[in-house]
């Protein structure tokens, strides 16, 4: 397959969203990775910002190096050669709950302006528009992992709303204030990465503010379809545009198959 040039990867594709998400991971150690998006960005991570990641899988599978691509948290690639299998409380248990996973790679439907997300329904409780799959093992690890990290495949009012229709997985905020008690140990959501932007919000910040856009954006238009009042770093930056050379390992070493590229 003929390698694109830089200019035709559009900042919602994939293969954008992807490469974003990769060097994102630039200095983590340990990752707690979903299936779909977060496969792509940590493969393409370790072949080229971080050869050192370690792969953490909700099935039980640690330091997992998978020779093809996973189509799921239990495909036999992930197990074959992994570093090693263990029962899901240990993984629960001890691996995440005991501090040892450094990024949380998770997707969700909504993410608020305090990092709290909804995979549950979208609409209310009773009459849902849309009925989702619910939390996963995403509540537990916003609640340990010491960061969060969230790829949207949208970036509009819907997707970002001041506060989730349905609080699936709680911010560390969230937590702390409905709950009464101390805040969970982990940081929560830190990085969102849109087709628009990056969004980060400090471990011990109140909420997510614009640090990032991509080429052709503006920031005005970022605002306009952010269901808060976003608040825009002083620092802000402009995202780099993919090279030949991450599309070209997506396409054809990572993905040969499609199986997430679109």
């Amino acid at each position: 397959m003929t390698t694109p040039p830089v200019s035709d990867v559009r900042p919602d594709s994939t293969e954008y969203l992807a490469v974003v998400a990769a060097r994102e991971l630039a200095g983590a150690r340990r990752i707690f990775a979903g299936v779909g998006l977060p496969t792509l960005a940590v493969d393409l991570a370790k072949r080229t910002v971080n050869s050192d990641l370690e792969l953490v899988y909700e099935s039980g599978v640690c330091g997992a190096h998978p020779e093809t691509m996973a189509e799921g948290i239990a495909d036999f690639t992930l197990v074959s050669g992994a570093e090693a299998v263990v029962s899901m409380q240990a993984l629960f248990g001890y691996v995440l709950q005991g501090g040892n996973v450094d990024v949380g790679f998770l997707g969700a439907a909504q993410v608020d302006r305090e990092g709290s997300l909804n995979t549950s329904v979208i609409g209310d409780w009773e009459r849902p528009q849309v009925r989702l799959p619910g939390s996963g093992g995403a509540a537990d690890i916003i609640a340990s992992a010491k960061e969060c990290f969230v790829v949207l495949r949208r970036h509009d009012l819907s997707s970002l709303p001041a506060v989730v229709d349905f609080c699936t997985s709680p911010s560390p905020v969230r937590a702390h204030r409905e709950t009464g008690r101390l805040a969970p140990v982990g940081g929560g959501v830190t990085t969102v990465i849109t087709p628009l932007g990056v969004l980060r919000r400090d471990p011990d910040g109140p909420e997510l503010e614009l640090a990032q856009v991509h080429a052709g954006v503006s920031v005005d238009e970022v605002r306009e379809r952010t269901g808060w009042d976003l608040v825009v770093r002083d620092d802000l930056v402009v995202t780099p545009p993919p090279t030949v050379e991450d599309v070209r390992l997506l396409r054809e070493e990572i993905d040969t198959v499609r199986l997430y590229l679109r």
